[in-house]
């Protein structure tokens, strides 16, 4: 195995143009780690959001999703081996390495193994989206089958994972997305669509049980569509401002979701992989070198699912 690696770093916050590809150590392992060899990363919005932060260390690294293979375990660890295919989710922290680099080092829970059904590509574009949108149907809204879901921003990493989420538990699931992506929405298991463009029907009103917001500056608009008694989450810390207005005035609550790494819940993921229940949506694919162009994509705004990361390339 090489000393040295490539990793995307940056010194500063600020656009796409900052990340660069250089040359450093492979990090050394500790007891509850393993050293995990990349074969592909994706980009996340909260990527996008982190490399604009400017308080904080520099260098730092990106990338949150992984799937590879393991180089190297822990001494602590004995279920995980080398060879074994994984996948997971790393939090990336001031002057930390993150996944967009040959190698990652990850803790014990951050890891799992990796759908059999799922290729590399494929499987790292499902760790970061998947466990949110479990977490927030699962956890925050605690949707029942037979219930009435609302995806607000369906077309999206988070959004589209929600929507195969929300079919699979049984839920009807309505999605709110473009005229361009209105089918697409259908084929991932949507029964019925709102577009963005267009005025909300009447026959809409407090007809929710549940409503997932992966967008934030629609959720004002679209909260009215939830029952009273009805449980609402946000992905998105643009949806802050009316989180505020929505603890002080009764009826209004929305719960903030934030992602949590737990090898049950990527254990969990890979179950409804395995049903062909959730696949991977992938709106691109590019090399390495090309990560200022996957982040720059990210930032438009117009998402089919994930931009991926492919590290043979």
């Amino acid at each position: 195995m090489p000393n040295m690696m490539r990793a995307v770093q940056f010194e500063r916050a600020g656009g796409p143009e900052v990340l660069q590809i250089r040359s450093i150590p492979v990090p050394k392992l500790k007891a509850d780690q393993v050293l995990v060899r990349v074969h592909a990363t994706s980009v996340n919005p909260a990527d996008v959001r982190f490399r604009r932060i400017r308080l904080g260390r520099f260098p730092r690294g990106t990338g949150m999703d992984f799937a590879g293979e393991i180089v190297e375990a822990g001494q602590g660890i004995s279920d995980l081996k080398p060879g074994q295919r994984v996948w997971g989710y790393v939090f990336v922290g001031m002057g930390s390495i993150g996944a967009a680099a040959d190698y990652v080092v990850a803790k014990r829970d951050q890891v799992a193994m990796a759908p059999a059904a799922l290729d590399y590509l494929a499987a790292a574009a499902l760790p970061t989206v998947g466990l949110t949108a479990l977490q927030a149907i699962r956890d925050a809204l605690r949707l029942q089958a037979g219930q009435r879901l609302l995806v607000i921003g369906a077309s999206g990493g988070v959004g589209s994972t929600a929507v195969q989420l929300g079919r699979a538990m049984g839920a009807s699931v309505t999605a709110v997305t473009s005229t361009r992506n209105a089918d697409f929405c259908r084929e991932l298991g949507a029964d019925a669509v709102i577009d963005y463009a267009e005025p909300l029907p009447g026959n809409q009103e407090r007809k929710f049980d549940a409503l997932l917001d992966c967008h934030g500056t629609s959720l004002p608009h679209y909260h009215r569509l939830l029952r009273r008694g009805g449980r609402g989450a946000t992905v998105s810390f643009s949806a802050i401002s009316f989180m505020l207005r929505s603890w002080l005035l009764p009826g209004l609550g929305v719960r903030l979701v934030i992602v949590r790494s737990q090898r049950r819940d990527l254990d969990a993921l890979a179950a409804y992989v395995g049903r062909g229940e959730l696949r991977a949506v992938i709106d691109g694919v590019f090399p390495l070198t090309a990560i200022q162009n996957a982040h720059r994509a990210v930032e438009s705004g117009h998402a089919r699912g994930k931009r991926v990361i492919d590290m043979s390339q």
